[in-house]
């Protein structure tokens, strides 16, 4: 079976949003800063300074901006995210602004080793003039199930004609597979996850991103719950995954783009 297939055939409900790229600009700009662990609202502003809106001619997904040099920002999404539309692609950053992106120069190189066979892939673009805060990726946090956990994107409604801006979600890691299904998703959790909402960030409660978001509870069609190895979990498990949103652990990104 080929995860990428089903992965757009989740996302077709989205493609006929097909907004122009010409925004308005919000005032605010997300400045770089430092963080540690607070309340929800603190949480929240963190998520939305690091989390963009992936376009190609309209709204995609979502992404994280996980790394700046020399002006240059690195965005990461899903693979699914980006083959739902053709480029050139665009990205929106936190303050409405948009820029031209495009595939990193290595990205032949990123897909062949860390990122082979996952449902993951970076875009970047060049902003000399306007700063934006990265996330702070955390490989080492305790994923214990139980831990809260917060998730954050831009999700579209059920007809895929309007995007309904950024929504947060709080809730809890309910599952953390010791085999990880096709595109390497391994961390199931409550939080209500809408489709938009793919490639986003899930945040520990010190505002760390710990995973990314990409397949939401309750799929209607396609089969997402087949192990890497191409293996079938039993059905009483298929049923219990299916209850929850998952997303694929932060490490996975932290190899390619340390």
């Amino acid at each position: 079976m080929d995860w990428r297939l089903l992965s757009m055939l989740a996302c077709i409900g989205g493609l006929s949003i097909l907004l122009p790229v010409s925004v308005p600009i919000s005032p605010r700009v997300a400045q770089p800063q430092q963080f540690s662990q607070g309340s929800t609202k603190t949480l929240q502003h963190i998520a939305e300074s690091i989390t963009v809106k992936v376009w190609a001619k309209g709204f995609l997904g979502s992404g994280i901006l996980i790394k700046e040099k020399d002006s240059v920002y690195t965005v990461v999404t899903n693979t699914h995210v980006m083959i739902s539309g053709e480029p050139p692609y665009t990205i929106q950053a936190p303050d409405g602004r948009v820029f031209a992106a495009k595939l990193p120069p290595q990205v032949k190189k990123l897909n062949s080793s860390c990122f082979h066979d996952k449902d993951l892939a970076t875009l970047q673009f060049y902003s000399p003039n306007h700063r934006y805060a990265v996330a702070d990726l955390d490989s080492a946090s305790d994923l214990s199930m139980g831990n809260r956990v917060f998730a954050a994107g831009f999700p579209f409604n059920v007809e895929g004609t309007q995007d309904l801006g950024f929504v947060f979600t709080a809730g809890k890691i309910s599952w953390v597979l010791d085999k990880a299904l096709e595109g390497g998703y391994r961390i199931g959790y409550t939080n209500d996850i809408q489709k938009g909402m793919s490639g986003g960030p899930l945040l520990n409660q010190q505002g760390k991103v710990v995973a990314i978001n990409g397949l939401h509870a309750e799929p209607l069609w396609g089969e997402p719950y087949t192990y890497h190895d191409g293996t079938q979990p039993e059905a009483p498990l298929k049923k219990r995954m299916s209850k929850y949103s998952w997303g694929i652990p932060i490490e996975t990104v932290i190899c390619p783009t340390s």
